[in-house]
């Protein structure tokens, strides 16, 4: 077996754009599960809104990229508006059935035959509309190391990538440890006593829903660009699923342990993937048992089982804390 290979394509990805992507998605869903208790099943539908607004704009309305950018960031705002203001002051439990729906909705409606002139339709957007910014890319080849490998696009993607997700983080930091984070942290843990001195609990949850919901869409902007195309099938309940993974894996409520937990995810993915498909290759693994054909169900088996043993023997995740993961369902 090519251990190095192996080694290579697993460090790329624990590094890679999928990293970044759901290390974004994550980041927003930390600021919602995490830090405020909000049941968010939709994120997917906020990284759907922020990928079909960028390449929409560009290639149907003739909008350069960096105004798209702006407005998908609008648009998600909107998006968690409308799904916020019916709902923020209901049980957690019906904010959680509202956005898994909304999310699904936004993915039919890109599917939709109806708007298949802007939307795409099922085959989605393909085309250029990251060509402004693969036009500022300086580097005409990319990066080939024994435990590295990067595309010149994919090696423009992740350096930006890393350097909007280091953004974000500080952004995250500086507030999580402000009097308004604080208010959010004691949101989770009791509004009942947040709201008896005071406090507007209902819009610290709007603007904690907005927050998360826009780093989300950074996530579904750096997903069109590093792919040039988007697809409604790719934002399905299964990214959300995915992003609340890699929250847990890290650990709920810590900054930097959504980025640590899309590491080890993506990390261990590959890496099972790779060990897998080269075992099935060189016979190491009969055919009977598994097949090249199965091994990306497989993957995803044992990695799940792997997260179910974390779960048991450790449910706040890597760095987290077992009272972080407290959550009332009246709130």
């Amino acid at each position: 077996m090519d251990f190095l290979f192996i080694i290579q394509q697993s460090l790329s990805s624990a590094i890679g754009v999928n990293t970044i992507i759901f290390a974004l998605a994550a980041i927003g869903l930390n600021m919602h599960f995490g830090y405020t208790g909000l049941l968010n099943f939709g994120q997917a539908g906020f990284l759907a809104v922020g990928a079909y607004t960028t390449a929409v704009l560009v290639v149907s309305f003739d909008f350069s990229l960096w105004a798209a950018l702006g407005m998908s960031i609008l648009a998600s705002v909107l998006f968690a508006l409308l799904l916020g203001v019916p709902t923020l002051r209901l049980r957690a439990d019906y904010l959680a059935i509202v956005t898994i729906a909304a999310a699904e909705i936004v993915r039919q409606i890109a599917r939709s035959a109806t708007f298949n002139d802007t939307l795409g339709g099922s085959d989605g957007i393909t085309g250029k509309f990251g060509k402004a910014y693969f036009d500022l890319n300086p580097f005409k080849e990319g990066l080939e190391t024994p435990i590295l490998r990067f595309s010149p696009n994919d090696l423009w993607v992740v350096i930006t990538g890393w350097l909007l997700v280091a953004a974000v983080l500080g952004f995250m930091w500086l507030i999580v440890n402000s009097p308004w984070g604080r208010v959010l942290k004691a949101i989770r843990e009791d509004e009942e006593a947040v709201r008896s001195i005071g406090k507007n609990v209902y819009l610290y949850k709007m603007q904690s829903l907005i927050l998360g919901g826009v780093i989300g869409s950074l996530g579904g902007a750096v997903y069109a660009l590093s792919r040039q195309s988007v697809q409604p099938d790719n934002y399905s309940t299964f990214l959300t699923f995915f992003a609340y993974t890699v929250l847990i894996l890290g650990g709920a409520a810590r900054v930097f342990s959504p980025v640590i937990g899309s590491m080890i995810f993506w990390f261990l993915l590959v890496f099972v993937e790779q060990v897998l498909r080269q075992a099935v290759a060189e016979n190491y693994i009969p055919d009977w048992l598994i097949n090249a054909n199965q091994v990306s169900q497989v993957r995803f088996m044992l990695v799940g089982l792997g997260l179910m043993l974390l779960m048991v023997f450790r449910p706040q995740g890597i760095f987290g804390d077992k009272k972080e993961l407290a959550l009332d369902a009246r709130a």
